[in-house]
C-alpha cells in the first residue's frame, strides 16, 4: 500500500526492522490506535526531571505558558494522547502470536501512556487533555464513533486474512476490505505519519 512518498524500507532487499522508514512505522502505530511515536517516553522524562528537584514543575509550567516551542510540543503530545485508545490498542496487541511478549510489552506501553497523561496534565495545569483547544477536542470526539468500529472491523479482517493465508481465493476476498479499512482509519486519524 502506498502510504508515503518513499519506499517503506531504506534498502530494497532488506525487510528487517532496521530498514523500515519512519513513515511506515508511525503509520502502523496510528492505525492500531497506540500513536506511540508521538508520546512514548515523554512522561518518564518529565517525571524523572521533576523528581530530581520538585521545584522544576513550576519551571516547566512557566515554560508551557511562555515558550511557544514547548507549548507546541505539549499541545501535539496532548493531541496524540487524545487520539490514542489503549482499549483498542490492546486488541491489536492480542494479534501478536507471542503471548508472553505481548502482555509484557503492552503493560510497558500502557504504563507509559498513563504516566505521560499525568505528567502533561500536571504541566498544563488541566484535568482534561487539549482543554486549551476545545475545537480540536470536539473534532476528535466526533471522529471516535466512526473510527472505533473501523478498528474493530479491521481487527476482524486481519484475523480472517491470517486464517486464510494458504488459500489464495480467501486471501483475495479479505485483502481488499482490509486495505479499505487502512485508508478509512488513516483518513479519520488525519495526521498519521
Amino acid at each position: 500500500m502506498n502510504i508515503g512518498s518513499r519506499p517503506s524500507h531504506r534498502k530494497a532487499g532488506d525487510r528487517s526492522i532496521k530498514s523500515v522508514r519512519a513513515i511506515g512505522w508511525v503509520f502502523a502505530w496510528a492505525q492500531s490506535r497506540f500513536t506511540l511515536p508521538a508520546w512514548y517516553g515523554i512522561g518518564t522524562a518529565l517525571s524523572r526531571w521533576v523528581e530530581e528537584q520538585p521545584e522544576r514543575l513550576v519551571q516547566l509550567q512557566q515554560m508551557y505558558r511562555d515558550w511557544p516551542f514547548f507549548r507546541a510540543l505539549l499541545s501535539n503530545t496532548q493531541m496524540s494522547l487524545s487520539k490514542a485508545d489503549m482499549g483498542i490498542a490492546a486488541n491489536y496487541a492480542e494479534l501478536c502470536q507471542q503471548r508472553l511478549t505481548t502482555g509484557h510489552v503492552y503493560a510497558l506501553i500502557f504504563s507509559e501512556y498513563q504516566q505521560t497523561v499525568r505528567q502533561v496534565l500536571s504541566l498544563v495545569e488541566s484535568d482534561v487533555l487539549i482543554s486549551e483547544n476545545p475545537v480540536l477536542a470536539l473534532s476528535l470526539r466526533r471522529r471516535q464513533p466512526y473510527l472505533d468500529p473501523l478498528n474493530h472491523i479491521q481487527l476482524m479482517l486481519i484475523k480472517r486474512y491470517r486464517e486464510s493465508i494458504d488459500d489464495a481465493e480467501q486471501v483475495s476476498r479479505w485483502q481488499d476490505p482490509l486495505m479499505r479499512t487502512i485508508s478509512a482509519i488513516s483518513a479519520g486519524m488525519r495526521n498519521t505519519g
